[in-house]
């Protein structure tokens, strides 16, 4: 599949270029304009970024045509935006891990620090996360952001801005697999060939490594689940469902073996009826699972070696303009051949 490109000199005139921070703020079902963001004071151990790589997430397009992600409703005004890299351009007065002009890619959630769950280890499911782009907290689709530099990862030189800003979705699955035990033996299904579902398999489709592709379409879960067993010789150890509906899950649960696991990866449904009796009587266990923790070097150490290859998931570039924003979105939202939709600033 070529890259398509949507950048024009033409559209120079266009471009922000003023010294103002200016953001996409998503304003109402289907409606963006770039507007003026006043960010919050530098403090002693934050960074100021220049964002330059920004993707558009499934989430977004969620916000940006129902104004919700399951219970996360937005309510007023917000920017959006998550998945992201840029350059530093000034330093906090404690900051000694980063200095400016570094490249970094940005842990987009920011958890409370103090909770049990973060004292824990698992900072991801704070209760107090301030997550880019997620109601209420302003998201990064922005000229600048201030960040905490603990959640800004310097990247190799080999490593670009755009692949910087992959790290997020990566991320996903990364933990994903981390959560799942994935051995190198271990026999998976994917459900959901989107980027999530492309990045759980960890590196297109058959093009990015998958041994066999199913097309299920239908209303058979039966008729599916054998042509799953069939290709795959059999029951599965685990099944990463990255759709996340009544269907999808159902089918993950039959077509894995008795003692094997389910990995909820995709978050389509808030509710879901499902033979979980069965499952159950199979030892099969569900596991969930919720953005990431601790992903960010290994996901940054996996692209400086070449282990894996996102840049083939980047099928669209938009400018950030008023015009490249609001074609950018809805090439997202359409779907067809847009895997990842990236703005370049």
């Amino acid at each position: 599949m070529g890259i398509r490109e949507h950048i024009s000199t033409d559209d120079a005139e266009n471009t922000i270029t003023e010294e103002e921070n200016m953001a996409v703020w998503l304003l109402g079902i289907k409606t963006l304009r770039i507007q003026p963001y006043s960010l919050p004071p530098l403090g002693p151990y934050d960074v100021k970024i220049q964002i330059k790589a920004v993707g558009i997430c499934g989430s977004d397009i969620h916000h940006f045509k129902n104004m919700r992600v399951a219970n996360f409703v937005v309510k007023r005004p917000m920017v959006l935006g998550h998945e992201c890299a840029g350059i530093v351009e000034q330093v906090g007065s404690q900051v000694k891990s980063l200095m400016i002009g570094d490249r970094v890619a940005l842990e987009p959630g920011i958890s409370c620090r103090q909770c049990y769950l973060c004292k824990d280890g698992r900072y991801n499911l704070c209760r107090q996360m301030k997550f880019f782009g997620s109601p209420p907290t302003n998201g990064a689709l922005a000229n600048q952001v201030v960040h905490p530099a603990d959640l800004c990862f310097k990247l190799p030189d080999n490593v670009s801005l755009e692949e910087g800003a992959m790290c997020e979705p990566l991320s996903v699955g990364v933990h994903a697999c981390c959560r799942a035990k994935v051995g190198p033996e271990t026999k998976i299904i994917i459900i959901g060939a989107g980027p999530i579902g492309l990045v759980t398999m960890l590196s297109f489709a058959k093009d990015l490594g998958a041994d066999e592709i199913i097309k299920v379409s239908s209303n058979d879960v039966e008729d599916e689940v054998g042509q799953i067993c069939n290709a795959m010789g059999g029951p599965v150890d685990m099944s990463f469902d990255c759709v996340g509906f009544n269907k999808t899950l159902s089918m993950a649960l039959q077509a894995t073996h008795a003692g094997g696991k389910v990995c909820l990866v995709g978050l389509g449904q808030s509710e879901m009826t499902l033979p979980l009796s069965s499952a159950a009587a199979r030892e099969v266990d569900v596991i969930g699972i919720f953005r990431y923790r601790n992903t960010w070097p290994l996901c940054i150490e996996l692209l400086r070696t070449g282990k894996i290859d996102v840049k083939p998931l980047i099928t669209h570039r938009y400018r950030f303009t008023q015009e490249g924003v609001e074609e950018a979105f809805e090439t997202s939202s359409r779907g067809g051949n847009a895997i990842k939709v990236m703005f370049k600033l």
